[in-house]
């Protein structure tokens, strides 16, 4: 049987990532499967990269990773459309990258269909017909067994919703990681989850982690981030909730 740490949307939480790692050695995971989202608004990209690679994850490309890598050309276009803040942390990210690890990001795929114990495996960020999709436990089964017709996988993997959850529909199992670095359901504990995967044989199982929420957020505030990225570690929230609920102007998506 095969024990397969299921992580994503780390979002360069340096703290929340090493809790993880530790906790998922504890659980004898010999494989980690990474669905992207190494970085943004978190205040250790560099260190997140470079930790996954050292650690030869298979990981994809996220749909925040794949913006930050963007942005240097896509500046004056965004700047308009995007807040301020989310600006700052497109921008910050991309300058706080080494250039081999940018060069790493950039060669990584948007998916990854692989063969495990029997089992055939999409990673992917947000479903098989968009990274930017929102699969939640709310998503309607209809919805699932559409986007099932357009893989051959029985097990996707996926993050972007940031709301962890594991379900069966048909014979395709859907796993949201949930996120190790930036939950958004209120809980501020680290997220992610193991598989254990034999031969007709799975089981999954979530688990939130207390983390050093405090050095996260001194990374933030030592970077001089604007304090909204703290607060969203701090609550388990989204940028624009935690902006809404501080009265600040958040601006568009």
């Amino acid at each position: 049987m095969s024990v397969i740490a299921l992580i994503g949307d780390v979002h360069a939480n340096l703290p929340a990532l090493e809790a993880v790692l530790t906790h998922a050695q504890s659980q004898d995971a010999q494989v980690i499967w990474n669905i992207g989202d190494f970085v943004g608004y978190g205040a250790f990209p560099d260190e997140v990269v470079s930790r996954l690679r050292d650690l030869d994850a298979v990981s994809i490309l996220g749909n925040y990773d794949r913006k930050v890598l963007r942005v240097v050309k896509k500046q004056t276009k965004w700047k308009d459309k995007k807040s301020a803040e989310k600006m700052l942390a497109f921008v910050w990210a991309y300058e706080h990258l080494s250039p081999a690890n940018r060069d790493y990001l950039k060669s990584l795929p948007e998916e990854w269909l692989l063969e495990w114990e029997g089992w055939t495996v999409m990673l992917t960020h947000g479903s098989p017909a968009s990274r930017e999709e929102h699969l939640s436990p709310e998503t309607p089964v209809e919805r699932l067994r559409e986007l099932g017709n357009l893989t051959a996988a029985e097990i996707v993997v996926h993050g972007h919703s940031h709301i962890p959850y594991a379900r069966k529909v048909d014979q395709t199992w859907w796993i949201n990681t949930g996120s190790v670095g930036r939950p958004d359901d209120g809980d501020p504990r680290a997220c992610y989850a193991i598989l254990r995967l034999a031969p007709r044989e799975i089981s999954v199982n979530h688990f939130r982690l207390e983390y050093d929420l405090e050095a996260a957020v001194e990374g933030i505030r030592r970077n001089r981030l604007p304090e909204s990225f703290a607060l969203m570690l701090i609550n388990g929230r989204p940028l624009d909730t935690v902006q809404k609920k501080a009265g600040i102007d958040h601006g568009d998506e």
